[in-house]
């Protein structure tokens, strides 16, 4: 207790003149306040001490006789703003500033954090930056180093996991400087998102209302052309004209094995010419004419970068990639893995393989794989060409998770099971090809199985091949014809863009950053551009797109974005920020005054889009007949609850509750009393299907009475 005295002392009144002798502490700035525990954890020589004052906490340690304050953040303490407040209807606007996030009272909450810190900065002596080691954490640190603590400069460290040992050492070896390549890098990044998102969703507005409209409407540097690009694929299935062909199948056995073979022209354009070569083939032999059989070799997967994480999340669990990025960032400040926001694709050998594989055989779900690679003379990970300076692949640490949700367990065996996967024997594959003759007609049939699991063994469930045998076949031998059939069918138009397929094409038109895509991607959803996993865009997308495209594209423009993002890159390289924000600044007046030329004809498109969402949103709602001959449509009451009522109120008052969280879905099933039934999505819950009617949960199974 008198060490604990002593210290608040220290840090909240006047010293006296043995204190006033007495060295500085050292002060470390984290992200976040898990993060700062687990940092004074780590370096702490004796007990850590807490202390708590308005709701916000801090810690003091000794290490090595120095005295150490670590506090915490929580994420931006600062936010841009246009410094002229008073001229909200005007654009463009690039005269901003930095100022206090708690300034706006939704975010007032984070001024303790705010006071916390700047209470400690007063007798600070050295400071650490302990924030994440990208782009946004190196802008977090600077922005309270020189607005809170008056700072121009300070120390970094750099780790990659919340382990003690990385702690530690980066502490010990923590480089003089702030990183101020991605300081800059950061700040440039958030000049240009702000530029772009103020003026362009400004613009937008302004439009719509001088067209006689009002709703508030949105657009950003990298969400503009993503929505573009989701775009392009609706007009490319909107465009579709289906083909009709046929194909010729063969089924057939041998050796009482089954085989299927379509013939070698595969599609047949026209009917006719299909049909005189099934007649030919009808009733005749099948005799085998070639067998090709071959064998190769299958490398292991490499580990995860955040892109692939994200892919394979919503594969295997349909995880959103927001979902899965905010469940990685749990797992990562628990210590239980690697920081996940990375594009790296290697794993360096510092980081101890064999030390991280003998920890993750403490847990018994994993220890029958460890003990295999344990055997092993040596431990060489399979690897990715992607490599990214600042973070290695993601990996687990090898600490023992406790009290993980069952979404988290989802993506922490993911996780693990893929690290040891990339150390695991190439797998096997074993083919065979077979030609088969039918009266002077060549048919074709495929096969494939493994014969050697190798590191697929180690990847169940999550490596899923599909396996095709095909019956021992030699040169002459002749096939058992079952059926001959010619189906007709039809070319399918483009598929849309899943979410973990936008990714993939962000990340390969080098659009966003590994950390925001996931972002940008959940924007589109909160502003009703686009609608359900298999993205469709909205009425209101298209209408923003359409509106755009033909007056002032390049505010869309795939190509213009990928420009600045590879400039803002270059940053990193040495090149001044200053001129690509000046550069980007000449582009945008460009590009806003021919909006301003064509602002009318913008506006009266987007109202005229608005108005057939609404018509569209109105008919959606529908949940089915009143018994008054009325529908029953989803309506919201003064004190913004939903409910379902009857669109013949208020000759008609009645009345369904709505759950008031989570997102509605209407499905085209109907419950038994025909109204249909909804489906309620709340973020890290099952989904349940339910009537309001009949006030059921999974209404169609008779299940759980939900409350509403």
């Amino acid at each position: 207790m008198g060490k604990k005295r002593i210290w608040c002392s220290f840090i909240f009144h006047s010293f006296d003149k043995i204190r006033i002798m007495a060295e500085k502490y050292q002060l470390i700035i984290s992200e976040k306040p898990s993060a700062a525990k687990r940092i004074a954890e780590a370096l702490a020589d004796t007990e850590v001490e807490t202390i708590r004052k308005n709701g916000a906490s801090f810690f003091l340690i000794e290490r090595h006789g120095k005295r150490i304050a670590i506090v915490p953040a929580a994420g931006h303490l600062f936010v841009l703003e246009e410094k002229n407040r008073g001229l909200e209807w005007t654009y463009p606007v690039f005269d901003v500033q930095w100022r206090p996030v708690f300034t706006d009272k939704r975010n007032y909450w984070s001024k303790k954090y705010y006071d916390n810190i700047e209470s400690l900065a007063k007798n600070a002596g050295t400071i650490y930056s302990a924030c994440d080691f990208d782009l946004e954490g190196s802008v977090i640190a600077f922005n309270i180093v020189r607005f809170i603590c008056s700072a121009s400069d300070g120390r970094r460290m750099k780790f990659s996991t919340l382990t003690s040992p990385d702690i530690v050492e980066a502490y010990e070896n923590a480089s003089q400087h702030l990183d101020f390549e991605q300081i800059e890098a950061g700040l440039a990044r958030h000049m240009l998102d702000y530029f772009w998102g103020v003026n362009v969703s400004r613009a937008l507005t302004l439009a719509l209302k001088r067209a006689g409209g009002y709703k508030t409407l949105s657009a950003g540097r990298v969400q503009g052309p993503t929505l573009q690009i989701l775009n392009e694929r609706e007009g490319e299935i909107g465009r579709f004209v289906p083909k009709t062909y046929w194909e010729i199948w063969l089924h057939g056995s041998f050796d009482g094995k089954g085989i299927e073979a379509i013939h070698i022209e595969e599609k047949f354009w026209e009917k006719g010419g299909a049909e005189k070569i099934f007649g030919k083939c009808k009733g005749r032999r099948a005799v085998v004419e070639k067998v090709e059989k071959s064998s190769h070799n299958l490398r292991p997967l490499p580990p995860f970068d955040l892109t692939s994480l994200q892919r394979e999340a919503y594969s295997h669990f349909s995880f959103s990639p927001k979902q899965t990025l905010d469940i990685s960032q749990k797992l990562y400040e628990s210590a239980l893995i690697s920081y996940p926001r990375t594009a790296s694709q290697k794993l360096p050998s510092k980081i101890g393989y064999k030390g991280i594989i003998q920890a993750l055989w403490k847990q018994a779900q994993y220890r029958p794989i460890c003990e295999k690679l344990m055997k092993k003379p040596s431990l060489k990970p399979a690897e990715g060409k992607k490599a990214d300076p600042a973070h290695p692949a993601i990996y687990p640490t090898g600490t023992a998770p406790k009290g993980l949700t069952a979404y988290e367990e989802k993506v922490y065996d993911l996780i693990v099971k893929r690290f040891l996967a990339c150390f695991g024997e190439d797998a096997v594959r074993n083919a065979a090809a077979v030609e088969i003759d039918v009266n002077g007609e060549r048919f074709k049939s495929e096969g494939s199985v493994t014969a050697f699991d190798g590191w697929l063994g180690l990847y169940k469930p999550y490596a899923k091949l599909k396996e095709v045998p095909l019956p021992e076949l030699k040169r002459g031998d002749e096939i058992n014809v079952l059926s001959l059939e010619m189906p007709e069918k039809q070319t399918q138009p483009p598929k849309r863009y899943t979410q973990a397929g936008i990714l993939k094409k962000l990340e390969s038109l080098n659009l966003g950053t590994k950390g925001t895509r996931a972002l940008i991607l959940q924007t589109l959803y909160d502003r009703g551009y686009i609608k359900d996993k298999v993205i469709v865009v909205t009425e209101l997308g298209k209408t923003v797109v359409r509106s755009l495209e033909g007056s002032c594209s390049e505010i869309i423009s795939v190509e213009l974005t990928r420009k600045f993002e590879e400039e803002m890159e270059r940053i990193q390289e040495g090149k001044k920020k200053e001129a690509i924000i000046e550069e980007a600044k000449k582009m945008l007046e460009k590009i806003l005054a021919e909006f301003k030329r064509n602002e009318l004809k913008i506006g009266l498109q987007l109202l005229e889009g608005i108005k057939a969402m609404m018509k569209i949103e109105a008919e959606e709602s529908i949940l089915g007949a009143c018994a008054c001959a009325g529908n029953l449509m989803v309506r919201t009451s003064r004190a913004s609850k939903r409910f379902i009522g009857c669109s013949n109120y208020p000759k008609c008052t009645i009345t369904f509750s709505l759950p008031q969280k989570g997102k509605i879905h209407f499905l085209e099933e109907k419950c038994s009393c025909s109204l249909s039934l909804l489906e309620v999505r709340q973020f890290r819950k099952r989904p349940y299907r339910l009537c309001v009617r009949c006030g059921f949960r999974n209404a169609e199974k008779g299940g759980e009475k939900a409350e509403v």
